[in-house]
C-alpha cells in the first residue's frame, strides 16, 4: 500500500460470545438497471457474524487447538455445551472488526501441550487466512492470535476420576 492510498476504516465490533452487536458489511456494491449484466445487479451484504463464525471453524482445523476462548467463556460455553438441545459456539474465542472490505480478526486459543505454540499460531493465522478471504471475498489485515492456556494430559484424567476422601 502506498502513501497515497488509504485503507478503509475497519467499522464494527463482534465477538463470538453471543449478545453484541449484528451488522453487516457490504462487499459488493452492484449496478441497478437491465442493461446490467445480470451477475452485477444488485450489492451482497456478509453479516459479521459469518466471519466470526468461519474464523472459529477454519482455526479449531489445526492439529495443536484443543479449545478457544478464555477461562469465563470456556467455562459458560461448557455449560451451554451440556444443556440438552444446545449447540457448541464455533465463534468462542473470536472477536472481528469488520470494515467495508476489510477484516480484522482476534482468537483466544487453548493449545495442547507439547506443541510448538509458534507453529500453531502461524498455522491458525493462514488457516483463518484463506477461508475467510476465499469464501466472504474480504482482506484479511491481521489476525491477532493469543494463547491463554495449555491443556495438559492429566487434565482429562483428572476431570474423570473419583476422589478418594483422606478421612475414612
Amino acid at each position: 500500500m502506498t502513501a497515497t492510498q488509504e485503507a478503509p476504516a475497519i467499522k464494527k465490533t463482534v465477538t463470538g460470545q453471543g449478545g453484541g452487536a449484528a451488522g453487516s458489511t457490504t462487499v459488493g456494491a452492484g449496478a441497478v438497471g437491465a442493461n446490467e449484466p445480470a451477475a452485477t445487479r444488485g450489492r451482497t451484504s456478509i453479516a459479521d457474524v459469518v466471519v466470526v463464525k468461519i474464523s472459529g471453524m477454519a482455526a479449531r482445523e489445526i492439529p495443536g487447538v484443543y479449545d478457544m476462548g478464555g477461562g469465563l467463556s470456556r467455562t459458560l460455553g461448557a455449560v451451554r455445551d451440556r444443556v440438552p438441545g444446545g449447540r457448541p459456539n464455533v465463534g468462542r474465542g473470536v472477536k472481528v472488526e469488520v470494515g467495508e472490505r476489510q477484516t480484522a480478526i482476534d482468537l483466544d486459543l487453548v493449545v495442547e501441550y507439547g506443541v510448538a505454540i509458534t507453529d500453531v499460531a502461524r498455522d491458525v493465522r493462514e488457516n483463518v487466512i484463506a477461508a475467510v478471504e476465499r469464501i466472504t471475498g474480504l482482506e484479511v489485515v491481521e489476525v491477532n492470535v493469543t494463547v491463554n492456556d495449555v491443556h495438559l494430559p492429566e487434565d482429562d484424567d483428572a476431570s474423570g476420576a473419583t476422589s478418594e476422601g483422606r478421612v475414612e
